[in-house]
């Protein structure tokens, strides 16, 4: 990892970069997956699938036979687990449900608002060397809460045409209604424009590698709306010496396993606590699996020292990141003044892989800074708010003159007039 040393002000921008590929640079590609789907439907979604996934589908949509056989086989702890997970995120996710809300603005006036839920939703899950079961848990659990008519998941299958035992058991688990083996470009254009096979839908969730982040951005270009621009993973930890680097070099290498894009910063006060995290990195990088791919992560990060917390706060608040663990003395100074983050994870108690499989939070967060304006998904992500109301004759009388002056001002007659004749009629 690259140690910086005060880094100027003016240097944080190029800094804190996140090395990723802009839009342009894969925009065409997408754009010409995009328009064959549109105009060829499956038989585009099946040449796709052989040339990206070397698979060739008789049928892409997954059978009850299928998932029975794959349930079958995942261990009975590992379905515990699952279980368990999906218990406290439906626990956190339920307790966001709000009542309708209702005031009587004036007399006569009444004004309510009611979530109804989005009719057709579309799950995006990767597969790939790590299949994300438990985002299926993350989207699915809340989606069922808010009242989603149609659940559609998407995700790729394998070159013998399979898709992991776990996806299928826990969509199964969850209630998905339809599961179709096709990932990439191909899966968002196909919900997006909808074929012979994928339904199409209102909304699109799920993370992705860049070329699937950006489809779906493309994707709302066609009326369809996403939860939010959510690219490869990253994480920044703050930590000073009440630190344990051991724990702060794991969760470096819980982020940056997830792919050679993902990007892992320490923040700290202490260069002795730099020093030790860095050397902690070293060992447990050596050990773990996905040691080619956290490697290559490895080396877009960063180890920044910096001399005090509020420059630091500065710094991270400028980076806005998606995941964020606090592990300093005066923790409470970080948590009451984040304000762009997706998620924050405190104390040394407290790792980011809690939040990605069973403390109840969701998982599915923006990147990429976008929390600067973006929230991670949550049961509001599954529904809308309408407005009502409601205007007695008294009401009309209360606030008609305001809505007629109004009107005229801003030159809309018709506006001014659709009460100027309730009003006559009331007052003869």
């Amino acid at each position: 990892m690259n140690t910086i040393i005060n880094p100027n002000k003016s240097s944080w921008t190029q800094l804190l970069e996140r090395p990723t590929q802009t839009v342009d640079d894969i925009e065409s590609t997408v754009l010409q997956v995009f328009d064959d789907v549109s105009r060829n439907g499956d038989k585009a979604i099946s040449k796709y699938t052989e040339k990206f996934d070397s698979c060739k589908l008789d049928s892409a949509v997954v059978t009850p036979e299928e998932v029975e056989q794959a349930s079958s086989l995942v261990s009975p702890e590992l379905k515990e687990a699952i279980q368990q997970s999906k218990s406290n995120i439906y626990a956190f996710h339920k307790a966001q449900k709000t009542e309708k809300v209702q005031v009587e603005t004036v007399k006569g006036v009444k004004c309510w608002q009611e979530k109804r839920p989005i009719e057709k939703v579309g799950l995006y899950i990767p597969g790939g060397t790590a299949p994300l079961f438990s985002t299926i848990l993350m989207l699915v659990v809340p989606a069922q809460i808010a009242g989603c008519k149609e659940i559609i998941l998407c995700t790729p299958p394998n070159s013998e045409g399979k898709v992991a035992n776990e996806i299928l058991y826990t969509a199964n688990l969850c209630g998905v209604t339809k599961i179709i083996k096709v990932g990439g470009i191909q899966a968002i254009a196909g919900l997006t424009f909808g074929t012979e096979t994928i339904p199409q839908v209102y909304k699109i969730f799920g993370p992705g590698n860049q070329f699937v982040t950006v489809a779906k951005q493309i994707s709302t270009k066609y009326g369809v709306a996403i939860d939010m621009p959510a690219g490869p993973s990253e994480l920044l930890i703050v930590a000073d010496d009440t630190a344990n680097p051991a724990y702060v070099a794991s969760d470096l290498l819980s982020q940056a396993e997830h792919g050679t894009d993902s990007q892992v910063i320490l923040v700290s006060t202490s260069k002795c606590l730099i020093e030790k995290v860095s050397k902690e990195v070293g060992t447990q990088l050596a050990v773990i699996p996905r040691k080619d791919i956290a490697t290559q992560a490895i080396a877009n990060s960063k180890l920044i020292y910096v001399e005090n917390d509020e420059i630091a706060l500065e710094m991270i608040n400028e980076y806005g990141p998606e995941h964020f663990i606090v592990c300093v003395k005066n923790e409470d100074l970080y948590v009451n003044r984040i304000v762009n983050a997706g998620s924050v994870f405190i104390g040394n108690y407290t790792p980011e892989s809690a939040g990605d499989y069973a403390s109840g939070t969701n998982h599915t967060l923006p990147t990429n800074g976008f929390s600067k304006a973006y929230s991670g998904v949550n049961l509001d992500s599954f529904t809308k708010a309408i407005t009502f109301q409601k205007i007695t004759k008294e009401g009309i009388l209360s606030i008609g003159k305001t809505i007629e002056l109004m009107a005229e001002a801003e030159g809309l007659q018709a506006h001014k007039n659709s009460v100027t004749l309730r009003l006559k009629d009331l007052e003869a």
